[in-house]
């Protein structure tokens, strides 16, 4: 039976190689070394979540908490560009807040990455700090947070 909306489940490190790939094609330069991945998808306490359609990766997202600061992070969040703008990205992040069970979330991103910055914006998140040169070719980073309790 083929899918028209993704399932959102568990990721792990047999998910390795697709979420590298995946990575590279959201992130090129900017994209996590892979062993950076594994130890994302292998560490206690991770939250590690993919978007599959028809058993095809189309997105994933990582996040860990800050259990002393009630902060949780998304590390690093990607759809795959056939699949953007479908509300795929707000699913996964959703999830990941859910699981991340903190009162706060932050995440970072380029300051040149309007679609994410719109997303964020109106899921609730607002900046709250800038990276200067954050990444290789020196564009500033953005940081956002997003307060879900009180």
């Amino acid at each position: 039976m083929t899918r028209i909306e993704p399932e959102i489940i568990d990721a792990s490190w047999r998910d390795l190689r697709p979420i590298v790939a995946l990575e590279k094609i959201c992130f090129g330069r900017d994209s996590w070394p892979w062993m950076e991945i594994l130890a994302a998808l292998s560490l206690p306490g991770t939250i590690r979540l993919k978007a599959e359609l028809n058993a095809e990766l189309i997105g994933f997202v990582i996040g860990d908490r800050r259990t002393r600061k009630d902060l949780g992070w998304v590390a690093s969040i990607g759809v795959h560009p056939a699949h953007r703008r479908r509300g795929h990205g707000r699913r996964l992040l959703a999830a990941c807040e859910q699981q991340l069970g903190t009162a706060r979330v932050r995440l970072s991103l380029r300051r040149s990455n309007e679609h994410a910055l719109s997303l964020y914006r109106q899921v609730g998140y607002s900046e709250v700090g800038v990276w200067p040169e954050y990444y290789r070719d020196g564009e500033d980073a953005l940081v956002m947070e997003r307060v879900l309790s009180a």
